[in-house]
């Protein structure tokens, strides 16, 4: 799906920002595409790298279902080139040996799985779905008959047409904001900021469940001068956005940068609390108070979590079990 052949057998995609030409036997740039004598093929439909159950707040979605476990699914690949990117070991591959290393699922044997284990939730994440775009569409639709919630985990690097046929299908989603400068962007991931933002306001506005993650990276990202620039441009499309700032760990090829201080997340949600923001956490560390949530009205906790288990929620249809204010999300 979206792509347009061009001459001399060429084919260009079109399912995300970087609309890779691409020659015939060659690939786009997330090494899963390729030109075959001027069709484009996916070659990571149905062929599953990682499959997990894992916490619905693992992913981090802590807006929709709290408590749920969720079905985990990733193919290998990946439009972005992070330097910093935890899970390269199956995102960042080039040869098509990796598929050695798959398991193939159709749809219907996702479902299957997902009934067999008593789940009621698939999440497409890991790697990035967009680039196994036809696959997590066709799962979607057929979760959908079956009664089980879909969402995804994504760096929101796709085009507008796709997203517009894929969100009536997916009900929630938690896009990663990185930076908010298109020099970053680049120079991290190979990406460019606008998209990103366009996907999350997109989702937003299509009533999905939209939650947002920004990697704290130290001497990048983490300055007060930028960082209210990233939360300026949330608030300009919705001050409900839950955003969950998580700490930077060395990792692939970015073991040279410091981690992130604790101090310094837990600094950061208080000016995006103080500038509007209403659901604001910290992630991969230790911290109570950034890891609940509370009322916005009334202040009062009513998610509480330990990790990434729920510990006691005071929500019910929606609204604060204290004062009855509107909560937003998706809750039991």
């Amino acid at each position: 799906m979206y792509y347009e052949k061009k001459e001399e057998n060429k084919v260009r995609c079109l399912l995300c920002p970087h609309r890779c030409l691409i020659a015939p036997g060659k690939k786009g740039l997330c090494k899963v595409r390729k030109n075959i004598d001027g069709t484009l093929y996916t070659f990571a439909y149905g062929n599953l790298i990682a499959i997990h159950v894992d916490p619905i707040e693992k992913k981090p979605l802590y807006h929709f279902f709290p408590g749920e476990k969720t079905l985990s699914i990733a193919t290998p690949g990946c439009n972005f080139r992070c330097l910093n990117c935890q899970n390269h070991t199956i995102s960042q591959v080039y040869g098509e040996e990796i598929f050695d290393f798959t398991k193939h699922l159709s749809p219907e044997e996702v479902i299957t799985l997902a009934i067999q284990e008593h789940i009621k939730h698939i999440t497409f994440t890991y790697t990035e779905p967009t680039i196994f775009f036809e696959y997590m569409l066709d799962t979607a639709k057929t979760a959908i008959k079956s009664g089980i919630h879909c969402s995804m985990v994504s760096n929101g690097y796709i085009e507008k047409e796709p997203l517009k046929q894929l969100s009536p299908y997916i009900e929630a989603a938690n896009i990663d904001l990185k930076f908010i400068d298109d020099n970053l962007y680049r120079e991290i991931t190979g990406g460019t900021v606008e998209p990103v933002i366009r996907t999350i306001e997109t989702l937003y506005n299509s009533n999905v469940i939209t939650e947002v993650t920004t990697l704290i990276i130290p001497g990048l990202n983490d300055s007060k001068e930028y960082f209210t620039r990233i939360a300026e441009e949330l608030l300009k499309i919705s001050k409900e956005i839950p955003w969950h700032l998580s700490a930077f760990y060395p990792t692939y090829k970015m073991t040279d940068r410091d981690g992130t201080p604790a101090l310094t997340l837990k600094n950061l949600r208080q000016i995006a609390i103080e500038m509007g923001l209403k659901y604001v956490y910290t992630g991969n560390i230790l911290d109570l108070e950034g890891s609940t949530t509370f009322c916005p009205e009334c202040k009062k906790p009513i998610i509480e979590r330990l990790y990434y288990t729920k510990k006691r929620i005071k929500i019910k249809d929606n609204r604060c079990a204290f004062c009855n204010s509107l909560i937003y999300g998706k809750f039991q």
